[in-house]
């Protein structure tokens, strides 16, 4: 990209973060010169963790798509790369020689999705000393502080009425005021386990030769995580390319997802899953043009693509994924110290290295350290599970969800991570801790098969670690669950679980908590 002169004079300075690329907003339907949009590549986002290197790429070479797109329209943009050196790597400082140089009047932005960019740009609002506009992002299909609203004065949010809601709504699987097939929800036709030799069809990848952006972040001395091939960089980079990615997902995918939405296969890192997130997230696509789609699809090949598969995609955006940001905006920034179970400990190096003898565990951290993903139950019920019964400290784990995947941003990383995964709000998110033993994860895919632990031993030197750690864990958080803290009919929904703990041997229990305290004083070599 190359070296741009001082901004000329503007009336109003707009300022886009990168992860508001819509280019369908409506600040962009006519091109006005006395308007300069303005996008900043800088160390204050690339540094606040450890992001991976395909995640920085991504978004740095989806923005500079974007700010191509814009100045092909004929708006006036000016772009702050990495290596600019009037770049001072932080929005403010930016913001303030910007609008000095540029003798604005008017200051724009669009609401941050994430609560420390809303505060750093309220703050510099207030005192910029000229007028301000504040715009909607014109994304989501709520507010922020709409389900906080539906749910006020409740302990807990139920996603189920939320998404019932939004279902009717938008319309989308629909008929005469009622849900399609007669039911809201189509969970219990999912969730198979795929044959051994099941090979899906492959993932859309895209070929952009990134490396001279490699290098700009490289020389810059940002520190990242995971690999990447910088001359063949898999992921979409606008809108175009979104729509690409959408249309292969209903045309080859969309028939199977439901089917297989929780499968863990070590044949395929993608699985039937559409891997949309990161253009959703960064605002490339909206999510009803995605949840129409797939419906368009369903309704023209009913044969082929029955209602479970698109009913648990639709849910999925328009339910999981919006509920999601209304406990974000409801609950920030307190829902980020929770930590119901006061878990303290570090999480294990190999976390960041995938070098571990549990082969679920291997398969995910190092295809996330290769891919920059993973899908929602490699997430939740193999790393997620793995640090919740291991009593990891939610601070851990949110820096390492935040970073490791392409999609995640803190409005949807932390409330998945903190609330669903963890449990550490306490069951604002959940109704109950999302953990299980060995048993359902070789239920869901075939790691067990190769793996160098025994899935069906609880306590010999070679059992399942999950195993143990399963039983440790509800054992030592029995009285938490029955504290004033947890949700009302917590230990009813656990009932079944310490019924079984409670018919075991003194002996039989006793072997669960050693190989427990055992498993957790050798974690790192696990």
């Amino acid at each position: 990209m190359p070296q741009q002169q001082e901004p000329r004079a503007a009336h109003t300075v707009r300022l886009i973060l990168g992860d508001q690329l819509n280019e369908q907003h409506s600040w962009f339907a006519e091109p006005d010169k006395n308007i300069l949009f303005v996008l900043m590549e800088v160390r204050q986002e690339t540094d606040y963790a450890w992001h991976h290197i395909q995640k920085v790429l991504g978004f740095f070479a989806a923005m500079r798509r974007f700010v191509d797109a814009l100045r092909a329209r004929g708006h006036r943009v000016l772009y702050l790369t990495l290596d600019d050196p009037r770049n001072a790597q932080a929005i403010p400082a930016n913001l303030e020689w910007i609008l000095a140089g540029t003798g604005a009047q008017r200051f724009g932005y669009q609401l941050p999705d994430e609560w420390r960019l809303d505060l750093q740009l309220r703050e510099f609002a207030e005192t910029c000393d000229r007028s301000v506009e504040v715009a909607d992002t014109e994304h989501f299909l709520t507010t922020r502080d709409e389900l906080g609203t539906l749910f006020k004065g409740k302990k807990q949010y139920l996603m189920e009425r939320f998404y019932r809601v939004m279902r009717e709504r938008t319309g989308l699987l629909m008929r005469n005021g009622q849900p399609e097939g007669g039911q809201w929800n189509f969970d219990h036709d999912n969730r198979q386990r795929p044959p051994k030799d099941h090979v899906p069809p492959p993932p859309l990848v895209f070929d952009h030769d990134l490396r001279e952006l490699h290098g700009v972040i490289t020389r810059a001395g940002v520190k990242t995580i995971g690999h990447v091939d910088a001359a063949h960089f898999p992921w979409p980079l606008d809108r175009k390319e979104s729509l690409l990615l959408l249309s292969y997902f209903c045309e080859h995918l969309l028939h199977r997802f439901g089917t297989y939405q929780d499968a863990l296969s070590p044949q395929s890192w993608s699985m039937y899953h559409a891997r949309l997130s990161f253009s959703m997230n960064s605002k490339m696509l909206h999510p009803l043009e995605i949840c129409e789609a797939a419906e368009e699809a369903w309704r023209n090949d009913p044969d082929r693509i029955t209602l479970s598969q698109v009913e648990g995609f639709v849910r999925q955006i328009i339910g999981w994924r919006e509920y999601m940001r209304g406990v974000y905006w409801a609950q920030m920034p307190e829902f980020g110290e929770r930590n119901f179970f006061g878990h303290t400990a570090a999480l294990p190096a190999w976390f960041w290295t995938g070098r571990t003898r549990m082969a679920c565990l291997r398969d995910a951290i190092q295809g996330s350290l290769t891919n920059a993903y993973a899908h929602h139950i490699q997430r939740l019920m193999v790393t997620g599970n793995f640090a919740l019964l291991a009593g990891v400290h939610p601070d851990e784990v949110d820096r390492w969800y935040l970073g490791i995947y392409i999609d995640a941003i803190e409005w949807v990383e932390i409330t998945n991570t903190r609330g669903m995964s963890q449990f550490a709000d306490g069951g604002i998110v959940g109704t109950k801790p999302y953990v299980s033993s060995g048993s359902y994860i070789n239920k869901m895919g075939h790691h067990c098969g190769t793996c160098y632990y025994d899935v069906k031993d609880r306590t010999g030197p070679r059992a399942c670690p999950f195993n143990a750690l399963y039983w440790y864990f509800h054992a030592r958080n029995r009285d938490r669950f029955l504290s004033d803290e947890a949700r009302p009919g917590m230990m009813v929904r656990m009932g079944m679980t310490y019924r079984t703990w409670d018919k075991m041997t003194a002996s039989a229990r006793q072997a669960l908590l050693a190989k427990g305290d055992q498993l957790l004083t050798d974690i790192e070599t696990l």
